[in-house]
């Protein structure tokens, strides 16, 4: 009897294990980010703040990039207070976000005739709309339980100092060091983002 390729891909299942096909499916989604950034950029211009200027739109994505090719599977989280039960990280959410890139840009050529970076501001905004509908919008999920590669680029943002800084146009530096003769001083305000 002939080997089929479901009987192929079975016995090369059985033979592999699985945490090394998640990760070469991570490494290879990774790579695929950072090779090609273009339509994360273009989505990250669509979903972010403009009040971050193009150069500040361009950080946030570089590291929602960062942080998505150092996510480890299995790694060990910190257990909330009060309790002693220790949790750790679930499969990486990448190769499944790299998918949705790929579908936002079949999306632009298949209702623009263009790729999603090359489009409008206000198509990319519909093409991304319409991936949403259907979504849990009603609040800001923890990256890694993000649904959508566009809800997990904007909870990678606000989840940031930069984006209470923002929201308080104040330098507050949420998550840093001050010392604490600089607790009882009120934070300077931001300098206004000049550029477009």
């Amino acid at each position: 009897m002939p080997l089929t390729r479901r009987g192929f891909l079975a016995s090369l299942a059985a033979t592999v294990p699985l945490a090394v096909i998640v990760r070469r499916a991570h490494a290879a989604a990774a790579e695929y980010v950072q090779g090609d950034p273009a339509t994360l950029d273009a989505l990250a211009l669509t979903v972010l703040p403009s009040q971050l200027g193009r150069a500040g739109i361009a950080r946030e994505a570089a590291a929602f990039r960062d942080w998505a090719a150092k996510y480890k599977e299995s790694a060990e989280l910190v257990h909330g207070y009060g309790t002693s039960r220790l949790r750790s990280t679930g499969p990486t959410p990448l190769t499944r976000w790299t998918a949705q890139l790929d579908q936002l840009d079949a999306d632009a050529q298949r209702l623009r005739q263009r790729r999603f970076r090359d489009l409008s501001a206000g198509d990319r905004e519909q093409i991304v709309r319409d991936a949403l509908k259907g979504e849990r919008l009603d609040r800001m999920p923890a990256v890694v339980d993000a649904s959508h590669v566009a809800l997990a680029l904007l909870a990678h943002f606000y989840d940031s100092p930069g984006a209470a800084d923002l929201c308080y146009e104040a330098q507050i530096g949420r998550q840093t060091c001050r010392p604490l003769a600089a607790q009882a001083n009120k934070p300077r305000p931001m300098l206004k983002v000049l550029e477009k």
